[in-house]
This record gives structure tokens, sequence and C-alpha cells, in this order.
């Protein structure tokens, strides 16, 4: 894949002559470096060159594809409400791509070949232009084949048109990010062949002798027992682990301890980007409590912590406010706790943190696939779970009381904690018609999850018992009124569902090479989307698009998101206000479950009467006095003279929507 001539003409030939050292943009440089945190220059015009270049990554030297000669690529920073021009010359001799992570775009600028536009051909160039009504921290990346696992994403900043709702001294952007010196085609193929090649975290002797101890012999073989029927490892955490990554936070390992700088008593903003391939992170700063301000690049009510799970492709901004002359170690641990990566904030540059020790390794229990395994035979043929008496389920550790005001729910609680019965927040529940898969267990799908949790209180997996502060997110709340109230007129169900140990990902069971309908929206309905998660490993599921209302009991507060983690056993809904005309990409965002065809095409048609009916109720909402300030309708004027002739209406029953064919070719192949 590598060609000097294109190598030289993308003008990152003087990497060779530095000894193929990584060269960082500005932002992604150290105190040590000249990097303050004082970077506020924006633009409104971009010329973003991508092409192959050699990259030190923790002392050795590999093959990246990156954007103007950088692994992470440059910084894109604008004003909400600019009119921007982006020209992406590809200097490749494959395919490349942009995709603008979380950006209200038209959907021919969305940038996902085989979806919404054709691809950058080799020695082309592509000019994305388009304004956003939004502002705060997202990032965009390649969609075109593996090569965003190589270094092909940056960080994105929109600063708001009017004044920051958020007040800080300085700010510095955290990309977290996975890297890996064998190709990616090689991973992949190693994950088809054998799914567990990189786990070598698996449960030891003196594993089984301290569950032994703990829970006595009878129950640990039982345990065991379990696990070998079902064919499965409960310390199956992630796919690709520390034995083949290095975890880097802009584009640094620990080893080279990027650093950034404070004086004590200043409010320093950290926007956390997860840009990895497959890495869920958990983050901490051992010693500084974080305030949470935004999530997914939207505000939200500041909650304070002490550490947060982050999925792939999710962003949050926190304040911390550091008061000792010392220096603190931001931590960004993987899941499964096979590697981290450490920098360092301190009050003087050049200054390291102690790394802290890797922690214990998580386990997943038989709660994780949605059963209580005291209570189930160990004849687990078939996964067929579609029979288990709901009476069996494991409903230990979901103490729904936090900050929740349960007298809104209309049901009398009593003291008790039902939240493990809840598939959705009660106070959520309608009479709206449900759209369910048909699903049966075949080669593609071992297990469907017929009492799935309800999960948004819990942190994630391996911080539930941890001594301080963890995020969740029933704790998010945004910080403006949600601008859309309306009940669903319906429901879609979908299922996330895997054969692991062939490597087989998808929804409702079918790969997105098989999928020959789209889940079709109308211009202006209101749609409540519900996941189903039928595996035993969490998702970062994203819309692109459109931002999505999770229902965590938050009201007219609900957190406003793009992307949500999923986790094992777990029911998740959201609700969607289908504004945004065109066709949108909805996948898992762990890369190699999103090649192996856990993705699909979200549609949504034009239809005025819809449109304009929704209209009206909104108007009706606003004259009961609702304050729809911040982040309102979408501007329809970027669609206007775009080509919708290919869709076909939907029928009037929303289970009698019509077939819709999709040309996928190009995408990932």
């Amino acid at each position: 894949m590598f060609n000097r001539r294109h190598f030289l003409k993308s003008g990152v030939g003087v990497a060779t002559t530095l000894g193929a050292t990584s060269l960082l943009p500005a932002w992604a440089q150290s105190a040590s470096h000249g990097n303050m945190g004082h970077m506020h220059h924006s633009a409104t015009e971009f010329d973003l060159h991508v092409s192959e270049f050699p990259v030190n990554i923790n002392g050795r030297t590999g093959q990246a594809i990156g954007v103007n000669g950088t692994v992470p690529a440059p910084l894109i920073r604008f004003r909400e409400g600019d009119d921007i021009t982006l020209r992406v010359h590809n200097m490749l001799d494959v395919d490349t791509s942009i995709h603008w992570h979380g950006l209200l775009v038209p959907f021919h600028m969305d940038g996902v070949p085989g979806v919404s536009f054709p691809g950058i051909r080799a020695g082309d160039t592509f000019t994305y232009r388009f304004s956003v009504p939004q502002n705060g921290t997202y990032w965009y990346h390649s969609h075109s084949g593996l090569q965003e696992q190589i270094g092909h994403y940056g960080p994105i900043i929109i600063d708001p048109a009017g004044a920051d709702p958020v007040e800080y001294d300085r700010e510095y952007v955290m990309v977290l990010s996975d890297w890996s010196f064998e190709s990616p085609e090689r991973i992949y193929e190693k994950l088809k062949t054998v799914s567990h090649t990189y786990n070598f975290q698996e449960r030891t002797i003196p594993d089984f002798l301290e569950d032994a101890n703990e829970n006595g012999l009878s129950e640990t073989l039982s345990d065991r027992a379990m696990w070998g029927d079902m064919r499965m490892s409960p310390r199956d955490i992630a796919d690709v682990t520390g034995s083949t990554y290095h975890f880097l936070i802009n584009g640094h390992s620990t080893a080279d301890n990027w650093n950034g700088v404070f004086n004590p008593g200043e409010r320093v903003r950290l926007r956390v980007i997860n840009a990895s391939a497959m890495t869920i992170f958990n983050v901490r700063i051992p010693g500084l409590p974080m305030k949470v301000v935004q999530a997914d690049g939207l505000h939200v009510q500041p909650v304070e912590v002490d550490e947060f799970q982050m999925g792939v492709a999710e962003t949050y901004d926190v304040i911390i406010e550091p008061q000792d002359d010392q220096a603190y170690a931001f931590v960004a641990e993987s899941i499964d706790r096979s590697g981290q990566a450490v920098a360092t904030l301190g009050p003087r540059p050049g200054m390291r943190a102690q790394a802290p020790e890797l922690r214990a390794i998580p386990t997943l229990t038989m709660r994780d696939m949605g059963m209580n395994h005291g209570s189930i035979g160990h004849d687990m043929s078939g996964m067929d779970h579609g029979s288990m008496d709901h009476g069996s389920m494991d409903h230990s550790g979901h103490d729904m009381s936090g900050d929740m005001d349960h007298s809104a729910m209309g049901h009398d609680m009593g003291g008790m904690d039902h939240s493990a019965h809840m598939a959705s927040a009660p106070e959520e529940a309608g009479d709206w018609p449900v759209e369910r898969p048909d699903l049966e267990v075949g080669p593609g799908v071992v297990n469907i999850n017929a009492m799935p949790l309800y999960r948004l209180n819990e942190p994630g997996l391996g911080l539930e018992n941890v001594p301080h502060r963890t995020l969740n997110y029933e704790m998010l709340r945004s910080l403006e009124p949600n601008p859309d109230t309306r009940l669903p007129d319906r429901e879609v169900e979908i299922h996330l569902t895997s054969n692991m140990e062939r490597y087989m990902w998808s929804f409702d069971g079918v790969r997105f090479a098989d999928i020959r309908e789209a889940i079709q929206m109308r211009e202006g309905e209101r749609v409540r989307v519900t996941l189903v998660n039928n595996t035993m490993m969490t998702h970062p599921i994203h819309l692109h698009g459109m931002f999505f209302d999770l229902v965590n009991g938050g009201g007219n507060h609900r957190p406003r998101k793009h992307t949500v983690n999923v986790k094992p056993a777990e029911k998740v809904s959201f609700d969607v206000s289908a504004d945004h005309v065109g066709d949108w990409a909805f996948h898992c965002h762990l890369l190699y479950h999103m090649m192996a065809g856990m993705m699909q095409v979200v549609s949504v048609l034009p239809d005025a009467a819809v449109a304009a009916r929704r209209d009206e109720q909104l108007r009706h909402m606003q004259h009961q006095g609702m304050d729809h300030s911040g982040h309102g309708q979408m501007d329809h004027s970027q669609h206007q003279g775009v080509d919708h002739s290919a869709h076909q209406m939907p029928a009037a029953k929303p289970e009698a929507a019509a077939t819709q064919q999709h040309n996928h070719g190009g995408h990932h192949q």
C-alpha cells in the first residue's frame, strides 16, 4: 500500500529525515513542548491530506494512515453556525473517507461510503461543505476499511455562537486510542479464525481456589461447568487486548509521558475523546474529582465523579480544579485491565506522575448472560432462553434509590428494589405499537435474552465495587430542556446478536452484507428505539445524523447522545425525532464488530404531512411555556436540492413499511 511518490507529495517526507519520529500537531504536544492549554484559533476552511507515513509509537516504528502527516490528526476548530469548507485530498492508492462523528450535517456530507456517498477515490479531492447548529467536543475518522485503526482520526471543537455555559481557564484535548504493530487486516483474520486469540487473561487455578474459598466448592464447580458447557469464557471482556495494543493519549504512550500544566486553583477543561478502534476505557485521576459538564458534545447538568467508563466514540468534557502543587495521573485503563495509558497533569512542564498498578481483571457472571446460574441446568445447548422462568433471574445489585424521584413514576415502590425487573424506566412506558424482530437461534444467534435487565444505573463492567464515585447514565441530565418531549409514535426493538465463537456480529441476526431493508422513519415522527443485548460483551452503539434522548428517568432533561454503551444482557431505550432527512449509518463502534456485520441503515424519508403535524405539536408545547432553547430543530435548508426520489414512502402502518433497497457496495470491502 505504501507509495513513495504519494508519500513525498503529501509533504510528510520530513518524518523520514527525523528518523521516522511521529510528528504531532500542536494540540497533541505536551507542556514540555510548548502546549500550555490555550488553543482558541478557529477557521472556516481546512485542507486535509490523507496519506501513509511512518510513525514512532513507544519507541518502535510502524506505518500509519493519517491526516497531514500526523497521528492523531489536526484539530479542527470552528464556531457554531459558521459555513465550513473542508477539502479532503486522498494521497493513498486506495479509497478513503471522513465521517464527522456527532455533527448534524446533510446526509451526503456524512462521509460513509456505500450509504451516503461513494467515497473518495485514490488521487481525488472531495470537498465537504456544511454548517451545524451545535457546539461542543466531537471527532472525525475514516469510515473506509480499517483505516481508523492505524491513525485516521482527529478531534473537533465547535465553539458556541454565544456565551459558553462552561467556565474554564485553560483546556486540553485528551484523545484516547489503541495502536497495534500488527496490520488491522491481520488482527481481523485472527479474530475470525480464533475469536479469543488475544485473550491471555483466562481464569487460573489460583482463581479457582480463591473463588472456592469465597463462594464454596460446590458453587464454584457449578459455575465453571456452566461456562464450559456454553464454550464461553467469563474473561472474554475485550476482543483485542493489551497483548497486541499499545494504549495512547494524544499519540503518546505512558513512557512518553504526555503532560499538561495548571496553576493551583484554576478550572481546567479536559475534552476527553475515545477515538480507539476497540477499547472501552475507564478514566480517572486518582485524588482529583472530575465534574462532567458535557456528554457527546452536549451540555449536561454538572455532576462530580471520580471515574467514568466511556465507550468507543463517546466524548466527555470534565472540569478539574486542582488545588495542590503536585502532579496527578490521568489514567485511561482498558475495560479488561490488560493495559492502560497514563498522562500527567501538574503545575510545571515535564512533571511525571506515578502510574497506578493495573487493577484486578473483571469477570463476567451468569447475570451478564441474563440468567441466574443457581437455577438453570447445565444443558445450555442451543442457548435458547426463550422459556426461562422470569422468577429465576438474579435481581441483586440494582439499588435505584439514588436521586430518582419514585413518586413521579406512578408506581408504589414500597421501598423495594424493582430495578432489575425493569426493561425500561417505568415512567417512560407507553401503549404505542412495538415492532419486534422474529428471532430464532441459529448459526449467527446463539442466545436470545428472554429477560433483559435495566442497567443504566450501573457504572459499567468492573466498576461495580470500586470505593469511589462512578458515573452512570442515570446520573446524566441535559442542561437545557429537551427540544422535543412528544411521546413516541411507535417503537422499534433491535437485538444485538452474535456467535462469538465464529466471530459473527449482527443486528437481529442479520449481517450488514445481507441487509435488504433499512430501518425506516418518516420525517417528523417520534420513534422509540429499544436495544436488547443478547451478547456477553458491551457494545457502543452509534446513530449517525441525529441525537437521541436516552430514556433514563430524566423527564424533560434526558441526556441527548449520539453513542450509547449497551452492557451485557441490557435493554436500553432512546427516543429519536426523525428530523434529518436522509440515509444514516447505525452501527456498533467496535471496529471489528462493524466489519463483521453489526451495522444497519436508518432512512428518514421526507413526509410533509407528518413534519407539519410535528411542528404544530411543538408549537403547542411552546405555548404551554416549555423552554426549547439550545439545540432546536434542524435547519432543513441544507437539504434543498437533495434528490430523494429513490426513497419509497412507507405504508401508513409501520409494520407494513415498504421495502427499500440500498447499495452498500464499497463499504468496508
